[in-house]
């Protein structure tokens, strides 16, 4: 830590000494208004659950002709609390958050270019679905998001109020209530007034969240199919279960204004289909639908990615995440938000 000290007066040869060596130190120092570049250094700040799958992504990507002089640093926790410290000033050449809105917040800070994207991949990086994370044998037979709603049923989510899994999660369990239902919005929230009775602990992070299921709290974990695949990986002693009715996470990725160089090859790199497959052996459904690997931990290591009956989409279901964060997430007004806090646990 650094501290002030109170000013003593030096010797001259000391003086000397010190004024060599900061002009020696000057000339090694970066100047320039591309430093990162010149360096080829990468700041990535991520959502939690991306930290085990970038590790090996990164090590692959430094083999290769292009990654090989790259250094990087690496920063992850809750999405929206990620974004908070970007805007704050934390040092970020590529944001991999855990949903859009979490992106607009870094547009709207002036960090981020509003045409983040317009690019071939929509601005999105990985992808998954939500599922359940159950304890082994699902003793509890938790199926159907109705089963989640019964009473004696202790359910494990993280905080929408800092987690964009959060947010996937609790809009999953919304759009199998209620849509579709003749009363659409009635429905859903008589079932998430019930679903959040049965929540017996809220962390801040989808990872948290995982670390709070493994230490025995609660009978299920709502959680990304890729988080449930990487906790088995992991020796996680559980199953999981991919509802019927789920919900399409997309992870957005966007490079802020002044991304260094190697930045960009980075994540060139990382829509690649060879990184592609490293994303899926943990658990991420590729991009590309072709690619095709086998996957530990999956419930079916061969068919690591079932289709399911249902599966919801923010655009197609939600309207796109800005209508479906001001309705349902707004810090006065959304539905969610009321709800949480009439439930006491917001």
């Amino acid at each position: 830590m650094h501290r002030t000290v109170p000013f003593r007066r030096r010797p001259a040869v000391v003086t000397a000494l010190l004024l060599a060596a900061s002009v020696i130190l000057a000339s090694c120092a970066d100047t320039s208004g591309d430093s990162d570049s010149a360096k080829g250094n990468v700041s990535i700040v991520g959502f939690s659950v991306m930290q085990t799958a970038n590790k090996k992504v990164i090590a692959d990507f430094k083999k290769t002709d292009e990654g090989k002089d790259i250094s990087f640093k690496e920063s992850y926790g809750a999405s929206g609390d990620q974004a908070r410290s970007v805007i704050a000033g934390l040092k970020a050449d590529e944001a991999h958050l855990s949903l859009e809105p979490d992106v607009a917040k870094l547009v709207d800070a002036g960090l981020v270019a509003d045409s983040w994207k317009d690019n071939a991949n929509k601005g999105i990086l990985t992808q998954s679905v939500v599922v359940f994370v159950v304890r082994k044998g699902n003793p509890k037979n938790l199926k159907t998001w109705a089963d989640l709603a019964k009473p004696g049923v202790e359910i494990v989510s993280p905080n929408p109020g800092s987690s964009g899994s959060a947010k996937w999660n609790i809009l999953a369990a919304w759009g199998s209530a209620g849509l579709g239902a003749d009363d659409g919005d009635a429905s859903a929230t008589a079932f998430i007034t019930k679903l959040l009775k049965n929540i017996v602990a809220f962390p801040g992070s989808g990872h948290d969240a995982t670390t709070a299921f493994q230490g025995g709290t609660g009978d299920v974990l709502l959680s990304y199919e890729n988080e449930a695949i990487q906790a088995k990986q992991a020796g996680l002693d559980a199953d999981y279960v991919v509802p019927d009715t789920t919900l399409l996470i997309q992870n957005p990725v966007a490079l802020t204004k002044d991304a260094s160089e190697a930045s960009k090859t980075f994540l060139e790199y990382q829509l690649s289909d060879a990184a592609q497959k490293v994303y899926a052996t943990f658990g991420f459904r590729p991009l590309n639908p072709d690619i095709k690997v086998s996957v530990k931990g999956a419930n079916s290591e061969s068919d690591p990615f079932p289709q399911p009956t249902t599966l919801l989409t923010i655009d197609d279901d939600f309207g796109g995440w800005s209508e479906a964060n001001k309705k349902f997430f707004d810090e006065k007004n959304g539905i969610i938000t009321k709800l949480l806090a009439k439930s006491g646990k917001s």
